[in-house]
């Protein structure tokens, strides 16, 4: 990072200059004096740039000379970016390096347009990665033939840019790092560096033009994959800390009664491993098909021979369990690259048959880069398992397999169930240490589920025969065999009306569509089954529009929401205060609990939040769980802006323990003088008898709870969750 100062948070907006959505540069503005109200540093910009006609998102970027006109254009980024510098507010952008749209008409995209024109011979032909041989010269567009350019996972219409080559590094940033250099722009949000040919490369170009300039990737790891070290970022936009943080709410106990629950509802596997090789074929010899022969044609221009190593290479493939591994083309391997490999040949090998296991082994040495191997193939090897990644499992698998739903999550491992208070606290003494400038979010424009729509799922662990129960009732009320869902969808149905309940037709349709579609199974977005597709989402309004079953569903969601009061705060109070920069996606700090999108990106309520969080700072006490999840977000934001040193680079972080019979239930940590507490696994706690003489282990002394302004001295957890569930403890002294 430059020498700016720490930041205290990000407040993600969704930006939209359709005439459905008209949230542009001048609604933000007007944001500016509620956000900085609400504690944040940094206001988190979706992309800015021109993009394709009619887009929602901004990812679809056709211009990188101007900013988006439907969003405001240059003059209105200027006069938004005015406005928050005198609110004491930064920008962060999200900046898309990986790909351009393809749109109707190509002329809209002038680069592409000369390319699609002239071939190899254009000026802008070094801009996109194109398979000119395959092409006859020509660059294949969308409905003209399986296309020879790679794209943006499976999407046609998301032309891959070349940004190794220097000329197209500097074309294509040259608008935003204007607007760095100018002081309208503090922070970069990185699109999917795990597409680009040298993500280290690309990272260190971006340092160097940009000063340091804050600096967050969209990198998705797994299990203990952790951001390469060599990489000049502040860390990643924080799907791990995702993981790590709504994990510390979801009781190991569960696993084994959910996991028969699940098995006996849908009939389907126990372990999630085989559904997700089942998955990462069907995308491999599908809808990515394009990109794995490429992968092959990069390997050897002979059919035989290629004919020959393609079953290999599919099984190898299918073993990568991350989304890439770093190898260099003329550099050694780095460890981490070499265990992956080693890993999926592991893997692979268990799937063929002995006379293949020599191939295996000389394809794991050249992916690493090994025998003379062609660095096109390196490079294309990484660039294709993380496609597969993403469309395997995160758009398939996580479709098919939903033992526990709020596990399902970008960056997720449907088979980690449960993060343990030791291990999430070595993950954030790491942190601290080793990026504490890294992001931490606990929902996105990505994510499945909103983060509330997770907290409710979680408490079902610690419920799971009462879950079995309802989950059967409930599939059998209109009769056996009376629903069209395939019984993993009904499982995921059921399991979404408690997360979102109450839920409107319109949304659960949308939902429902979605993630039939991702599973494909019975349909698909390709060739959607019309007739299934009518017959689950009839019986959807069915079920919504039965007083019995809906009231039914509703007292079942009126058990849960006490012990999800407790989630829902204590995840985001963790989120808030552990190493990293907290974001908070729009609308967030009250109750979220939208869906995919485009559910996640609906018009949110500003003035709502603006009353309460002034009726709040008036001094009137919380009304509900929106009230109280707005103090806990309010509070600990500002106390993040007022002692940067305390949640900074310098502030650490410290475990605090307990002891007393309820101990396991109480999540602790110091940043500084300041204490999270947060309750964990409450439905459990409930049926225990409470917290009885549990205590924190703390030096004597007077603390003042910033949530609720109590002074306390005792330690004991009953006397410091008196009124919330969460507290958050600073010396007595301090702000008071």
């Amino acid at each position: 990072m430059s020498d700016a100062p720490f930041p205290a948070g990000t407040y993600r907006l969704q930006l939209n200059g359709t005439d459905e959505g008209d949230f542009g540069f001048a609604e933000a503005a007007r944001l500016a004096p509620y956000l900085s109200d609400l504690g944040v540093s940094h206001v988190y910009l979706s992309p800015i740039l021109r993009a394709a006609p009619g887009s929602t998102h901004g990812y679809d970027v056709i211009d990188h000379d101007h900013i988006a006109p439907e969003l405001g254009g240059m003059d209105g980024f200027r006069a938004m970016a005015d406005v928050f510098a005198r609110h004491g507010l930064r920008v962060l952008v999200d900046l898309v390096p990986n790909h351009m749209a393809v749109p109707s008409p190509v002329a809209l995209n002038r680069p592409l347009d000369s390319v699609v024109a002239d071939g190899p011979r254009s000026e802008y032909a070094s801009w996109f990665d194109v398979d000119w041989e395959r092409g006859g010269g020509k660059i294949v567009l969308p409905g003209e033939g399986e296309p020879n350019y790679r794209r943006f996972f499976d999407i046609s219409g998301l032309i891959a840019l070349r940004q190794e080559d220097r000329d197209v590094f500097e074309r294509t940033h040259r608008l935003v790092l204007d607007l760095v250099a100018e002081g309208l722009v503090h922070g970069l949000r990185i699109d999917h560096p795990d597409g680009l040919t040298d993500p280290r490369g690309y990272l260190e170009w971006l340092s160097d033009a940009s000063g340091g300039a804050w600096t967050l990737v969209e990198k998705i790891t797994t299990g203990e994959e952790q951001v390469p070290a060599d990489w000049r970022c502040a860390g990643t936009t924080g799907y791990d800390a995702l993981g790590m943080a709504g994990g510390l709410f979801v009781d190991p106990a569960g696993e084994g009664p959910l996991t028969e629950a699940y098995a006996a509802f849908t009939g389907g596997p126990a372990d999630f491993g085989p559904v997700e090789d089942a998955a990462r074929r069907d995308a491999a010899s599908g809808s990515l098909r394009p990109e794995v022969e490429r992968l092959l044609r990069s390997l050897t221009p002979e059919p035989e021979r290629r004919a020959a190593w393609a079953p290999v290479l599919l099984e190898l493939l299918v073993a990568v369990r991350v989304y890439r591994a770093y190898v260099v083309p003329g550099e050694e391997a780095p460890p981490q690259a070499a265990a992956v490999l080693a890993q999926a040949a592991d893997r692979a090998r268990a799937a063929l048959p002995a006379d293949r296991h020599d191939a295996l082994a000389g394809l794991v040495r050249l992916a690493l880069g090994l025998d003379a191997a062609p660095p096109e193939f390196v490079v294309r090897f990484q660039q294709t398992t993380a496609p597969l990644a993403a469309k395997g499992v995160e758009d398939t698998a996580f479709y098919r397999w939903n033992r526990l739903a709020a596990l399902n999550e970008v960056g997720g491992d449907p088979e980690r169930f449960g993060v343990e208070p030791d291990d999430f606290h070595a993950y954030c003494v790491r942190s601290a240490a080793e990026r504490p400038a890294t992001m931490t979010t606990l929902s996105t424009h990505d994510t499945k589920r909103q983060e509330d729509a997770r907290a409710r799922l979680a408490v079902l662990a610690e419920l799971p025969g009462a879950w079995a129960d309802a989950a059967a009732r409930w599939q059998a009320w209109f009769g056996p065999g009376d629903s069209p869902l395939e019984p993993d969808l009904a499982y995921l149905f059921w399991q979404t009306l408690v997360a979102a309940w109450p839920l409107t037709g319109d949304r659960l349709t949308g939902f429902l569509t979605k993630a039939m579609r991702e599973a494909k199974t019975r349909t698909n977005w390709i060739e959607p089954d019309a007739g299934y597709e009518e017959a689950v989402l009839r019986h959807a309004h069915r079920v919504l529009a039965d007083d019995g079953l809906t009231a039914d569903v509703g007292a079942f969601v009126a058990a849960l929401d006490p012990h999800a009061r407790a989630v829902t705060l204590g995840q985001k109070l963790v989120q808030l205060t552990m190493p990293g920069v907290p974001d908070v996606y729009q609308g967030c700090e009250l109750v979220g609990r939208s869906l995919v999108d485009p559910d996640n990106r609906r018009r949110v309520d500003y003035d709502l939040r603006r009353t309460r969080l002034a009726a709040l700072d008036g001094g009137a006490p919380p009304g509900d769980l929106d009230d109280e999840k707005l103090l806990v977000t309010s509070r600990a934001l500002r106390l993040r802006r007022e002692h940067p040193e305390w949640y900074g680079a310098e502030g650490g972080y410290t475990p605090v323990g307990a002891t007393g019979p309820a101990a396991g239930h109480a999540v602790a940590f110091a940043r500084g003088p300041a204490i999270t507490v947060a309750t964990r696994l409450p439905a459990g706690l409930a049926g225990s008898g409470g917290w009885r003489d549990t205590a924190l282990v703390l030096p004597p002394g007077r603390r003042r709870d910033v949530l609720t302004g109590r002074v306390v001295e005792s330690a004991e957890l009953s006397a410091l969750l008196a009124e919330l569930p969460v507290a958050l403890l600073v010396p007595a002294e301090e702000g008071a």
